[in-house]
């Protein structure tokens, strides 16, 4: 009866899209997860997403949408970026009440038809059973009744009586029944098996540890689960010796290798940081026996679009065999990134990084386990992939497909084999300006699917404080012309729109159409087929579908950051991003020297190079240290002018604003300011350093401190080692500084640091290198220690790179050696490093300046 009522159910709901048939795994003597029947090794990528519990459970209600239409439109996108694993840390205290039974609500009604949905179209499951903290983050916790809330979290394994609930709660949980598939859990096809609990915290001994574990395993097995079960071995790294001395199947693990929760963008080469994931306890007994998970991982606070493949082949070479990215936003909710604002990854608002994510899934499939790879840099090139720092780009590139996260003069490996291509931006196969990322699948010769996603516009730093009221990304549809190159559609294909309420009928010019947001069928001219409609299915979608946010341009969006510096007398680069609900004219360059009172007042007009998009080389003189311009935008009949926004312009008689946008000036006799004390230290005004400590526990703080009369002010750092020895740094990514001064930067040969009297006897100071590798000179301090040392750059020298701020899990590598020596050059500079190392006490830095001389 109950599978009647399923597939009643499933017609309800829409058109079924079942994907493949699904393999029971189990772990084998040595470790190794294994389809049953066929014993092969199977390799899961794919995300956590969250949207039945806490706060995208609420978001999405705030928002005014249906979550289970909001599920099934992500699940369609997961599915295009080719996952097969999803996992879920499940909200216990949001399905249980105070003695730990499970309670039939809501929540777990979207959990059942997440599971259910994701089935369909081939995605299999992870169930973390409990997380034993509360719903509220980044919101106040909600009092719920469930027993997790009565307990802390770190007394979760000893408590005889949240022990207890655990017993009474893990069985229910395992053998409830989901009336969508009409199984049980631990009889679900889809699911693989099952963590007992999220990032647990013993605060007991190990024999505790050991006895609680056991106890769970026995709770579990009491309702005949066969699936494998699987425990977080990667904290309490004490413990580790009595979580590999239990029956568990496997050890799941994480990794945030450059921290969490930096509060804005994080820039910089971080391919040094993901070369290798040692794991120091590999030697434990039972290590070798028990599979190895990612339940968790991310490179958090950054929007490039290379990085997620390079950590997928590094996983591949450490033997894990499931691999799942923390997490994924609804796309009801990803405008604003409110959910886990240190992570932002979803296709239509982050359809770069999305993109590297469908590249970084093909990794974990063509990898094998265990296979070993050069140390970095000379592993950037491997197998069918290729991952770019400096382009910002990841290709996957076999034959028969084409994947790209940006723009690429790669060739197809043979072009006449293509089957599938995917992309964000240019490539020899599609030309595209628009920012969205777009999918050409071949059907049969001569007729291939495209599916073009809308502009994606970034108007605000992704990773700042959140709020649903503010918008990160922001979407616009337009209709913009598509060059596609395929012999096998050649030049003057047809397209007919597939997706619901798209009537388009077209034909290609030269390969060139113009197309808006959806789903289209392309046929080469003379090809006529009628077998492929809008509810064909073809792999795990049908052909009509087509998913994306509605165009959210309600208000004005000006984004402009001013170049940093550059040489003078050279142009100096200017560039904004402009989505208006009114068309825009034109923007114009008005330099500080306009006056309302002269009769010529020179401008510079902006060009539009792509949608969003406007440009302009403005003239510098050589008679100042420094460049101020204001950008006044002509949109529907009025002008505004940046920054600020104000309505109106500088040459109106009652403009009234003394707001500039302001670069500097490089010239030979002048030093190159790097680092100098910055007055305020709020709203992200260190956006551009890192302080870090190698210990963790270890920490340091800065101030900004005003000089006596006669004496300048500086940066005051405060070191505090809490009793250990450690190494504390100072790094500014000075990217943006030195793009416009590298002509001026070449003719400097010394770095500068100027210092005051409270400072530690011992600094290295240097640079961090485009590639991520570190040169740095020792400096002896006086006793009298206040003053200017200069360093010669031949002083400099390569040494490991400190990978700075530490990741998670904390046994990780802190440092990174290259496998070569690789010369320095001074072109090659992108952060600037300080370095106090070895310090054994509390202690400051006074500092005053760095600068190029």
């Amino acid at each position: 009866m109950i599978r009647l009522l399923t597939i009643l159910l499933s017609l309800c709901l829409g058109y079924s899209v079942q994907a493949k048939v699904f393999q029971e795994i189990y772990v084998d003597r040595k470790g190794v997860m294994r389809e049953k029947d066929t014993r092969k090794e199977v390799s899961f990528y794919g995300v956590n997403y969250t949207l039945p519990f806490a706060h995208a459970y609420r978001a999405v209600g705030y928002l005014g949408t249906d979550r289970k239409r909001a599920i099934d439109r992500d699940v369609y996108h997961l599915a295009r970026l080719g996952f097969n694993a999803f996992r879920i840390h499940i909200w216990d205290v949001e399905i249980t009440d105070e003695k730990g039974n499970l309670i039939a609500n809501e929540h777990l009604d979207l959990l059942d038809y997440l599971i259910f949905r994701l089935q369909e179209r081939g995605i299999s499951t992870l169930l973390t059973a409990q997380t034993n903290f509360g719903n509220g983050y980044p919101e106040r916790n909600i009092q719920t009744g469930g027993f997790s809330y009565a307990y802390d979290k770190c007394n979760m394994h000893n408590d005889p009586d949240a022990v207890a609930a655990q017993e009474n709660y893990l069985p229910q949980l395992v053998r409830h029944i989901n009336p969508y598939t009409g199984h049980a859990y631990f009889e679900e096809p889809c699911v693989v098996g099952f963590e007992i609990n999220n990032e647990p915290c013993h605060s007991g001994t190990p024999e505790q540890t050991k006895a609680y574990i056991n106890r769970m395993l026995s709770a579990i097995g009491s309702v005949g689960n066969q699936k494998p079960v699987f425990y977080n071995v990667s904290h309490n790294l004490e413990h580790t010796g009595a979580y590999f001395d239990t029956p568990i199947d496997g050890g799941t693990y994480q990794w945030y290798p450059i921290g969490l929760v930096g509060g804005h963008t994080r820039k910089g080469n971080f391919l040094p940081y993901i070369d290798r994931y040692t794991i120091p306890f590999s030697e434990t007994p039972g290590f070798e026996s028990k599979a190895k998970l990612i339940y968790e991982f991310d490179p958090a606070d950054i929007t490039y679009a290379h990085i997620y493949p390079a950590m997928a082949r590094t996983f591949r070479s450490a033997g894990f065999q499931w691999i799942t990215q923390f997490a994924y936003d609804p796309i009801d909710m990803a405008a604003f990134n409110t959910e886990y604002q240190t992570h932002f990854l979803n296709l239509a608002y982050t359809p770069q990084k999305a993109l590297s994510m469908k590249i970084a899934a093909e990794v974990a499939r063509k990898v094998k386990r265990l296979e070993q790879f050069p140390t970095y840099p000379a592993d950037t090139l491997f197998g069918d992939f290729r991952v770019s720092y400096l382009l910002d780009m990841s290709v996957f590139n076999d034959g028969k497909s084409f994947f790209y996260s940006n723009s690429t003069t790669e060739i197809p490996r043979s072009p006449k084999k293509l089957e599938a291509i995917a992309g964000c931006g240019n490539s020899p196969v599609v030309s595209f300006n628009g920012t969205g990322a777009y999918f050409l699948d071949r059907l049969e010769s001569g007729i291939w699917r495209l599916e073009l996603m809308p502009d994606a516009v970034q108007v605000a730093d992704p990773f700042s404080k959140p709020s649903l009221k503010k918008e990160k990304v922001t979407i616009a549809f337009a209709e913009q012309p598509i060059t596609i190159s395929l012999a096998d559609l050649g030049a003057d294909f047809h397209v007919r729109g597939m997706n619901e309420g798209n009537d388009v009928r077209r034909q290609a010019t030269e390969g060139e159409v113009r197309l808006a947001p959806g789903a289209y069928l392309l046929s080469r001219s003379g090809v006529v087929s009628d077998r492929w409609r809008a509810e064909t299915r073809f792999q795990n979608i049908r052909l009509g579908e087509f998913v994306a946010p509605e165009s959210s341009r309600r208000q004005r969006y000006f984004v402009h950051h001013p170049q940093k510096g550059v040489n003078a007398g050279d142009s100096l680069s200017v560039e904004a991003t402009v989505v208006y609900d009114v068309p825009v004219d034109s923007i114009l360059i008005y330099t500080d020297a306009v006056s309302f009172w002269s009769d010529y007042n020179p401008y510079v007009v902006m060009k539009q190079e792509k949608p969003y998009t406007y440009r302009a080389k403005l003239a510098t003189g050589t008679g100042s240290a420094e460049q101020a311009y204001r950008l006044v935008v002509y949109s529907g009949g009025k002008c505004f002018t940046y920054p600020g926004g104000e309505e109106g312009m500088p040459l109106d008689w009652d403009f009234d604003s003394s707001l500039f946008y302001r670069s500097a000036l490089y010239a030979a006799e002048t030093p190159m300011v790097l680092l100098r004390p910055e007055r305020t230290f709020s709203d992200g005004a260190f956006s551009d350093r890192t302080l870090a400590a190698i210990d963790p526990e270890a920490w340091v703080t800065c101030e900004y401190t005003v000089g006596t009369p006669f004496k300048s002010d500086y940066e005051r750092y405060r070191l505090v080692t809490k009793g250990k020895e450690t190494s504390f740094y100072i790094r500014k990514y000075l990217g943006e500084l030195l793009s416009g001064g590298s002509s001026e930067m070449k003719k400097k040969c010394l770095l500068a640091i100027s210092v005051g009297q409270e400072s530690p006897e011992k600094l290295e100071v240097g640079f961090v290198s485009k590639l991520g590798l570190t040169y740095t000179a020792q400096l002896t301090l006086p006793a009298v220690r206040e003053g200017v040392y200069r360093i010669p750059f031949s002083d400099l020298r390569q040494t490991g790179t400190a990978l700075i701020p530490r990741a998670y899990p904390l046994f990780t590598d802190a440092y990174f050696v290259a496998g070569e020596e690789i010369p320095f050059h001074i072109e090659e500079i992108e952060s600037v490093e300080i370095r106090i190392p070895e310090l054994k006490g509390d202690a400051e830095l006074h500092l005053n300046g760095v600068w190029l001389e």
